[in-house]
């Protein structure tokens, strides 16, 4: 098996090489890339079934085998999401600014690669796809780790991506994946400073947590996503069971999935009965506060854990609130900054929520679910940042970027 340095100097000779490639020949790629992974879906979902059957065994749950799980549906929409790529404009060698500087010599500020960047993540064996569509657009050569439970589907998915990229004249190794799955190359690439210029992780709070702790790399923070919907006194109750609905329950082992729900107690007896009613329908645990059990005799009592929690399940913690102070005193402690949302029919609440919630992205009658590279229309994204330096929110191609100075001169010497 080939080392973890043998993988690193690969892929920074590859970076090279993909940082001079034209758009044209990244685009190639990335088209013979999709087609790829279209013609050999039996290979990928083969993999996959043998992933979801391990899955089983080991007692994974039914959300997070939703996650794992790929057919012709999911695969098509990876390779769609591949072309989409394609289609962008290249975030490399744009001209930032340009000035003439007091001794003649003229100055532009253009955007260049990264360089190689490191992802690991749990799961989701699209990441593969979409994070290696991402980089190689934007000129970086990536290092993949997935987790134990999407390896052989990965292992598929990276191969089929390598070898239709050194048959478009690029190096293979602008994708590599890490195939040992032991939690010793996971900390050895968080140290690859060598070779990785920056390090991304996807996957829960653990992940992330260990990554942020660990690494001497660069980190982008990505992904936690204990994401709020407060239903606001003046809100529309029926549309706000509609929105939580489909915040909780459209993909609830994903970060833009809704988690906790705040209600104004001036609304609290009207929309929480109609909002159990909507979330029955996919049988969702409501563990909430007193108030909430008064009001819904079937809700379990919720713990100062499960107001901090991500679930990625069907549960929901719930809480019953004075008014928008509270919920946004609550929102303050327990946010992880990824994504919030406010039901209301009021303007200036609206604007009060938008101003004070310190998150990447803040809703006004909206589900928390659109916080997606492709909802927002950058393409696929390679992760949705809640930190604030570099890069906030999802992460397309121009966050991908770093910048550069050309200064051209004709024989300036500084006195």
């Amino acid at each position: 098996m080939t080392t973890l340095t043998q993988i690193g100097q690969n892929a920074k000779s590859a970076a090279r090489a993909l940082s001079v490639a034209s758009s044209s020949q990244k685009n190639a790629a990335l088209l013979a890339v999709a087609d790829a992974i279209e013609a050999r879906q039996n290979e990928i979902i083969a993999a996959n079934k043998t992933d979801l059957q391990n899955a089983v065994r080991n007692g994974m749950s039914q959300a997070m085998q939703d996650r794992l799980a790929l057919n012709e549906g999911r695969i098509k929409g990876m390779a769609d999401g591949v072309r989409q790529v394609a289609a962008l404009g290249d975030p490399v060698g744009r001209t930032l600014s340009g000035s003439t500087l007091y001794n003649g010599m003229k100055m532009t500020k253009i955007t260049v690669p990264i360089g190689v960047i490191g992802i690991i993540f749990e799961s989701r064996p699209n990441v593969t796809s979409d994070a290696a569509a991402l980089c190689l657009k934007s000129g970086n050569a990536c290092i993949l780790r997935g987790g134990s439970d999407a390896i052989n589907s990965n292992i598929a998915i990276a191969g089929i991506m390598r070898g239709a990229i050194e048959s478009a004249g690029l190096p293979a190794d602008c994708v590599s994946l890490i195939e040992d799955t032991d939690r010793a190359t996971a900390t050895g690439l968080m140290r690859l400073n060598e070779y990785v210029d920056c390090l991304i992780p996807r996957g829960g709070a653990g992940l992330i947590r260990s990554v942020v702790q660990n690494a001497t790399v660069p980190v982008i923070e990505t992904g936690v996503g204990n994401c709020h919907i407060y239903v606001e006194g003046s809100a529309d109750a029926d549309m706000a069971a509609n929105i939580i609905f489909n915040a909780k329950t459209q993909r609830p082992s994903v970060c833009n999935a809704c988690e906790s729900l705040l209600v104004d107690e001036n609304i609290a007896e009207e929309a929480l009965p109609k909002i159990a009613a909507r979330l029955a329908e996919k049988n969702v645990e409501i563990r909430g506060c007193e108030k909430t059990r008064a009001i819904l005799k079937n809700a379990k009592e919720a713990t100062e854990e499960d107001y901090a929690k991500e679930f990625l399940d069907y549960i929901i913690s719930v809480k019953v609130v004075k008014n928008i102070d509270e919920a946004l005193d609550h929102i303050a402690k327990y946010s992880t900054g990824h994504s919030e949302s406010i039901i209301t029919r009021d303007f200036e609440a609206s604007q009060r929520f938008v101003r004070s919630v310190d998150s990447a992205a803040v809703y006004v009658n909206a589900s928390t679910r659109f916080t997606d590279g492709g909802e927002f229309g950058l393409g696929a994204e390679i992760g949705i940042s809640t930190q604030k330096l570099h890069a906030r929110g999802p992460m397309g191609l121009n966050e991908l970027v770093s910048y550069k100075y050309v200064v051209l001169g004709d024989g300036q010497i500084r006195e």
